[in-house]
């Protein structure tokens, strides 16, 4: 896969899951139960004691983290550019982990929704990691008919890479 390719999944993914996470903040501050297939589990998590944290809607915080990640991914990418979406993915893996838990293990209930975010969140922390393990900052050369090696940087600077 490209790496165009996979920078469009990944803001794809990053958009799915902000409009998940500004439908669960919306939810939340309505007061209204979520729209749920799973019976009354999806209410059950969202009114739940671990909903938020500090008093923030652990929803809120999904919604913020969506938004930073599509920002890194839409800035032109860099090493710390990569690395930032690296390091905000793999924390909203941690903290999607830590919630599926209690889920799992506290509330004894499964949100739909926050179960379709989670594993958004997983498949942008494997792609993030790997495209910031195979991307090079170097800008890829070519050798033109008179065997004289040139750099494309004009190019790859004019796509965004």
């Amino acid at each position: 896969m490209s790496r165009q390719a996979v920078r469009i999944a990944m803001i794809v993914l990053a958009l799915l899951g902000l409009g998940i996470a500004a439908y669960t903040t919306y939810v939340h501050y309505a007061g209204i139960k979520p729209a749920c297939t799973a019976g009354e589990s999806c209410t059950k998590v969202q009114t739940s004691v671990y909903s938020e944290l500090a008093g923030v809607p652990v929803a809120l915080m999904g919604l913020i983290g969506y938004v930073a990640i599509l920002g890194s991914l839409l800035v032109r990418e860099t090493e710390n550019t990569r690395f930032a979406t690296l390091v905000l993915t793999l924390g909203g893996f941690g903290f999607s982990a830590y919630l599926t838990y209690r889920e799992l293990f506290s509330i004894h209930a499964i949100c739909e929704w926050c179960v379709t975010s989670a594993v958004i969140m997983t498949v942008l922390m494997l792609l993030s990691v790997w495209r910031f393990l195979r991307a090079e900052d170097k800008p890829p050369t070519t050798v033109d008919p008179a065997g004289a090696t040139q750099s494309t940087s004009a190019t790859v600077a004019d796509s965004g890479y």
